[in-house]
């Protein structure tokens, strides 16, 4: 590859990168989806220990860790975005946040290890959501909670960028697969169309 081919492969990659942090990080995804609001249905203790599964740039991250004395994992592939996690923990004084460079199919955790899993706006994104629910469950304590946030497949007018129809995940869809790999959904959240949020709570198969 010729070294000018080669450098504005890095480029591009590093302006999208910039973009999607600048999405992630933007007011107007702040004002749609307050993430204090996101937890607050989670009444998370300060002895709960969260995994954030596809952290990005910790924008669930740092509120949870503000909110418990116990560790706060964050998942993510992208090692740019567990940098960015990493200086806003620093920045925040926060000494509970644990950085995992990980696949959310494969999670580096122990089995019921957990007391809360949290996907915001991923699960559309994985080859296999029957392989990740399972994941999660396997790392949940026994009456664990999981939070689920993703898009409705359906268009709404001014809504966040969102992903291509074809991959969005319906809230009826996914309610059936939690249900089968033994995660109950106890709450469906609307705060802002089309993203949903459903409370899933660890159950017996």
């Amino acid at each position: 590859m010729a070294l000018n081919n080669h450098n504005q492969i890095i480029n591009d990659n590093e302006g999208s990168f910039n973009r999607k942090i600048a999405f992630l990080e933007s007011k107007m995804r702040k004002d749609t989806l307050p993430p204090e609001e996101i937890l607050k249905d989670l009444e998370i203790g300060p002895d709960s220990i969260i995994l954030d599964a596809g952290a990005g740039s910790g924008y669930l991250t740092i509120p949870a860790a503000k909110q418990t004395d116990n560790l706060v994992f964050a998942l993510d592939m992208d090692p740019r975005m567990l940098d960015v996690i990493k200086q806003k923990a620093e920045a925040a004084n926060l000494k509970n946040i644990k950085i995992i460079k990980g696949d959310i199919g494969d999670i580096p955790l122990k089995d019921e290890s957990v007391d809360i899993v949290i996907a915001s706006l991923i699960l559309h994104e994985v080859e296999s959501l029957s392989l990740v629910l399972k994941e999660i469950r396997r790392i949940l304590k026994r009456d664990g909670y999981f939070l689920c946030l993703e898009y409705e497949k359906e268009r709404t007018e001014g809504e966040l960028q969102g992903p291509p129809m074809d991959k969005r995940i319906p809230a009826s869809a996914m309610e059936k697969e939690l249900l089968k790999v033994g995660l109950e959904t106890i709450k469906k959240t609307i705060h802002q169309k089309p993203v949903y949020i459903l409370k899933a709570r660890k159950i017996e198969k």
